[in-house]
């Protein structure tokens, strides 16, 4: 299966909540309620289409959703964009595809003139992965706001200026 082609698209379609909802479970990462504010944005897109202001972008190898991630601009700034979501499945996880997802969002926000693409994400020793993921990336650390989410579980904010 790993030597199977990804596919990429942007367009959500109805059969995605299913695969994203397992996608995310299988990560073994995300709390229930993260899990369902996952399929929530999802939701939202498929109901509202763009107006929804949540963008995404999946990745299929022979029919099976193996990542995905969610993004869009934040409400009332002028070239700032949230990244809410990126997961790839445990199996297709170190084979380029996260990086593949991020520099989608990264030539997307870009050809939208630009801006700070920002990444909150937890403090928690299940994150370390995805932090040293954003790192490689090019993001670097903004912030850390003490025990956001919960006592010794801190927010760490990650920023990427990108040119136009």
């Amino acid at each position: 299966m790993s030597g199977a082609r990804v596919r990429y698209r942007s367009r959500p379609k109805p059969g995605d909540l299913p695969s994203l909802r397992r996608l995310v479970a299988a990560t073994q990462v995300f709390y229930a309620a993260e899990r369902k504010i996952a399929a929530e944005l999802l939701e939202e897109r498929l109901r509202r289409g763009a107006k929804s202001g949540y963008s995404f972008f999946f990745a299929e190898r022979a029919g099976r959703l193996v990542g995905y991630c969610a993004w869009g601009k934040v409400p009332l700034t002028r070239q700032s964009y949230d990244l809410y979501w990126i997961a790839v499945a445990p199996d297709a996880q170190g084979q380029g595809i996260g990086q593949h997802l991020m520099g989608l969002v990264e030539r997307a926000v870009a050809r939208r003139g630009g801006g700070g693409l920002y990444i909150e994400t937890s403090s928690r020793r299940v994150y370390a992965r995805t932090r040293r993921f954003y790192r490689d990336a090019g993001y670097r650390l903004v912030a850390r706001l003490p025990d956001f989410y919960a006592p010794g579980d801190h927010k760490a904010v990650f920023c990427k200026t990108l040119a136009p």
